[in-house]
């Protein structure tokens, strides 16, 4: 499985919106690199502002244990210690959004 994913925030990024703008999603991956390269070449076409050294594509494993960067957050519940995630982290997965603590 591959990401591409900005290269100075490290967020996935998914399919571009009816603007042309892509946005960050951490759910879209692609099977293989053929499969990515194809979805950055018509992320090109699409972005307005598109510039080639923005993005980057890696394995998700290599990915996840090597370039992906980490965030500090406090948690929504006390005593709102600080903690590192992830920056793809979903908003609903992590313990500074009154979801996590709800379900």
């Amino acid at each position: 499985m591959y990401y591409i994913y900005e290269k100075s925030t490290t967020y996935i990024i998914g399919k571009p919106d009816s603007n042309g703008i892509a946005r960050p999603d951490h759910r879209q991956s692609y099977k293989t690199l053929g499969a990515a390269k194809a979805a950055l070449t018509r992320l090109s076409k699409v972005e307005p502002d598109f510039d080639s050294d923005r993005y980057d594509i890696a394995a998700s494993a290599f990915f996840h244990q090597n370039i992906e960067k980490t965030v500090v957050k406090k948690s929504a519940m006390p005593p709102y210690k600080e903690f590192e995630e992830r920056v793809n982290t979903p908003y609903y997965c992590s313990p500074s959004s009154e979801t996590y603590w709800s379900m």
